[in-house]
């Protein structure tokens, strides 16, 4: 026997005594990896503001899954309402399509958007903080003005805080017979942190996280596209605060939040907002006062 077979049958033996009923067996080929050039990693893309730190992918994801577009527009994609697990593979895409033109919306939304007229701002409490005169007399002019545009309008939402309620209370008048809803999702707060910030006005940290939420939430129950039923236009009155307006066109507008605090409101000035039945949305006009007098008009 050769010494290099002599060798070999040792470490045979020697393997099979550590672990017992292992039997030898040659070594796997080595794998031929492909020479690749280093590359830097890929920085993420950068986050929208306002979102989940992990929104839905739209390039992976599981079939029938929502996708980015979709979950951006509160999940009123046509799409996004199909169960594509359920579908017909007899009828194929006739089916398909016969559903998407179900829930297809087929209506616009006109969106009304005034901020309350002047109050007192120097009572402690907020019941307290009712309008002053002459923001009795703004909430007069806001009135006229959208008795004068001829609309059909369907509802008035209303901020449930004190200075909103007096200003519904006005402009109802000039509008009879449109219902009246009232909510806490529309109250004032601070919806998050502006950027740049600003000296003038500093909230402590724990507001925007209890304000935030709650204003997040109006704007994704009261801004998105008309329901697959609805079968004509409407038009919708939300009569609440500047900031809380200000925040939801940004966010409309797919314009980063944090820039709300640019953005300057007169009391009782109208914002329109206009949702396709496609989810695209248009501002029609922002803060408008022009029907009002120059020594009427204030932003307090």
């Amino acid at each position: 026997m050769s010494r290099l077979r002599l060798l070999q049958s040792v470490a045979e033996r020697l393997r099979e005594d550590r672990v017992p009923g292992l039997k030898s067996r040659a070594a796997p080929p080595r794998r031929k990896v492909a020479w690749r050039s280093r590359q830097p990693p890929r920085a993420a893309p950068p986050r929208e503001a306002g979102l989940p730190a992990h929104p839905p992918s739209a390039r992976k994801r599981p079939r029938g899954s929502v996708s980015l577009a979709a979950w951006r527009s509160g999940r009123r994609e046509p799409l996004s309402l199909i169960n594509l697990r359920k579908r017909n593979v007899e009828s194929g895409e006739e089916e398909l399509a016969s559903k998407l033109d179900h829930c297809k919306a087929k209506a616009t939304r006109h969106i009304f958007l005034i901020r309350h007229s002047q109050y007192h701002m120097d009572a402690s409490l907020e019941k307290d903080r009712t309008l002053t005169p002459l923001g009795r007399e703004q909430a007069e002019l806001t009135g006229l003005r959208l008795a004068s545009l001829g609309l059909k309008f369907n509802k008035i939402v209303h901020s449930s805080m004190t200075r909103a309620i007096e200003t519904t209370d006005i402009i109802s008048k000039h509008l009879p017979g449109v219902c009246r809803v009232s909510t806490d999702l529309l109250r004032e707060g601070a919806p998050i942190e502006p950027d740049p910030p600003v000296s003038h006005w500093k909230p402590e940290a724990v507001q925007y996280y209890e304000d935030g939420a709650r204003i997040e939430a109006a704007f994704r129950n009261y801004i998105h596209r008309a329901d697959a039923k609805q079968e004509e236009d409407s038009y919708e009155i939300f009569i609440c605060h500047a900031n809380v307006i200000r925040y939801i066109v940004c966010r409309a507008l797919q314009f980063p939040p944090e820039g709300w605090l640019r953005l300057s409101l007169n009391n009782g000035s109208i914002t329109h907002l206009v949702i396709r039945p496609n989810g695209r949305v248009a501002l029609r006009t922002l803060g408008d006062t022009g029907f009002m007098p120059p020594d009427k008009i204030t932003r307090s």
